[in-house]
């Protein structure tokens, strides 16, 4: 492929891919994310290749091994496409009638269509499952056409039209300003104006200047990170260049798990494909924009979330946090100003650009615009990944999307925003997906949603979360090395039947000091779930000290009856 040297060359090839594309030419898509693989994903791509090629139809239908489509319980997950038929839980046994019937006589297999729990009702089409109807799908919308191995595949789905509007028609203070009019904030927990944080870069002295992806991802329970990223790798690097102009920055690095290896390899396929189209490196498509991408892969430590830890550690240094006298626009990586952001806000970029500032404003409420992605796990009937406008509420998520609390049981709690989180009780649920509503409830916008049923027991998973949060603590301040290891000893007591009068009062007390006393973030974060159990579910920690009963019959030691 020769290297395209203007946005006038990169138009004329995704001309080129769009008249290769026939639309109504079959194609078979498989969901091949982490989750869909472990299910035995490969097999049935090969299934199909090898089914294909004896019926005699390998001229007549494509395969395409795509990234995670998103209703991870039903994986692996088979779309044939033009039409959009869905097919549940496909094993490669099944993949000969699907070639014979589907392909060959555009007829369904109805043994393999996904059956809706509240009707009993097969559903033929993606779009009519009401796991997908229910979201706004803008970021995860492309997915089930995209192999993530294929810029082609991006470009025809109008990848890299945002970069071309860019360098054709925008200066950078343009770009900055669309996007501070466009109200997205980051998608981490925290919320930051993104355009704020880009120009206060840009206006920082000096010249050299660099932009972080945040991709690492250590939440229990948590996985949109590494599965967004490794379904769709260039609409992040997309972002990431038009964040980079705006900034007049040439370094960027993608900071990513090494234990997520299908993201990392995805990652490094979509940064070489950049790199030869002309993408990525010198001169960018003529522009006279230089700019590269680097993968930088972690050790797995869960602090190294944290902004310092993660510089410390791209920085060959121990990735632990220290205390911020400076913003990292001023003083980031290698003392350089610096921009770091969440993948899911890198993503945004490219559709501000394409569908306008108007267009996206008026998605989401006052203050919290787009949309957003969570991790939907649990006791759920629905699990996956779900992209839902700003300003839907838990409830919707729930009970609209995830269908329900799996086995008609009864609803306990939503855990919100993993160990840093909180715990939402039945009466709240009808707090909406907003930042400021969220942190107003003592939440965070994290990237997983977790639903608890009746048989969760609200002490042991507060114990649960404190256990990995001390496991996982860099343990540079006293707060984090002492008072973790003092909490733990109550919530062992309080578990183990051996809870006294006082004990919730001491819990309090301790993260109290906790969270007034730690150096970073992270370790200010820690008290949320037990501030917020404490909050809501004050009587499970009464039942277990003063009547020795755990109510959900989990903590050993305790009966769900209490003493005889």
């Amino acid at each position: 492929m020769a290297r395209l040297n203007s946005p006038e060359d990169l138009e004329k090839l995704r001309q080129e891919v769009l008249s290769r594309n026939d639309p109504k030419r079959p194609c078979i898509s498989i969901c091949a994310g982490t989750g869909c693989i472990a299910c035995g994903a490969a097999g049935v791509v090969s299934a199909f290749e090898e089914d294909l090629r004896r019926q005699g139809l390998g001229d007549k239908a494509d395969v395409k091994r795509t990234g995670c489509h998103g209703f991870c319980e039903q994986g692996p997950a088979v779309v044939v496409h033009p039409d959009g038929v869905f097919y549940a839980r496909v094993k490669p046994e099944d993949v000969p009638e699907i070639v014979s019937r589907t392909i060959k006589e555009k007829k369904v297999v109805e043994r393999l269509l996904y059956v809706d729990p509240a009707t009993g009702q097969r559903v033929v089409h993606e779009s009519e499952i009401q796991f997908f109807e229910k979201q706004k799908r803008l970021v995860l919308g492309s997915n089930s056409r995209i192999d993530p191995g294929s810029i082609e595949d991006y470009l025809a789905v109008g990848g890299y039209s945002a970069l071309v509007k860019v360098l054709r028609t925008m200066s950078p203070e343009k770009v900055i300003s669309d996007i501070k009019e466009s109200g997205l904030r980051g998608r981490s927990g925290s919320g930051f104006p993104a355009g704020r944080k880009w120009e206060a870069c840009r206006n920082a002295e000096g010249e050299t200047k660099y932009v972080i992806c945040n991709c690492h991802e250590g939440d229990p329970g948590a996985f949109v990170d590494r599965m967004m990223m490794e379904a769709n790798p260039h609409l992040v690097l997309e972002g990431m260049i038009i964040g980079a102009y705006s900034m007049a920055a040439h370094d960027g690095y993608i900071f990513v798990g090494g234990e997520f290896p299908l993201t990392v390899e995805n990652v490094g396929i979509a940064i070489r494909q950049a790199e030869e189209h002309g993408l990525l490196g010198q001169n960018i498509l003529g522009s006279g924009f230089d700019f590269t991408v680097r993968l930088s892969i972690d050790g797995g430590s869960y602090v190294c979330g944290e902004s310092t830890a993660l510089m410390a550690s791209m920085d060959g240094r121990v990735g632990e946090p220290i205390r911020k006298y400076d913003h990292a626009t001023e003083r980031g990586l290698r003392a350089r100003p610096t921009v770091l952001n969440n993948l899911q806000t890198w993503a945004n970029v490219p559709l501000i650009i394409n569908q306008g500032v108007e267009r996206y404003r008026s998605i989401g409420t006052s203050g919290s615009k787009g949309t957003k992605v969570f991790s939907l796990t649990g006791a759920v009937v629905n699990t996956g990944m779900v992209e839902v406008p700003m300003g839907a509420t838990l409830k919707e998520i729930v009970f609209d999307i995830g269908g329900g609390v799996r086995g008609g049981g009864k609803f306990k709690a939503l855990q919100v925003g993993g160990p840093l989180g909180g715990f939402v009780p039945e009466n709240q649920l009808n707090l909406k997906v907003d930042f400021d509503e969220l942190g107003k409830a003592g939440l965070s916008m994290g990237p997983s949603l977790v639903v608890m049923d009746e048989n969760a027991c609200i002490v042991d998973t507060v114990k649960y979360f404190v256990t990995f949060l001390s496991d996982e603590s860099c343990g540079k301040c006293t707060p984090c090395r002492e008072v973790f290891r003092q909490i733990l000893k109550v919530l062992n007591r309080i578990s183990g039947g051996r809870g006294r009068e006082g004990d919730i009062e001491l819990l309090k007390e301790l993260s109290d000091v906790q969270r007034d006393a730690t150096l970073c973030a992270l370790g200010q974060g820690a008290p949320s779930p037990i501030d917020s159990a404490l909050a809501h579910f004050r009587d499970e920690f009464e039942a277990h000290i003063g009547e020795k009963r755990c109510p959900a019959g989990v903590c050993r030691g305790l009966s769900a009856a209490g003493p005889r």
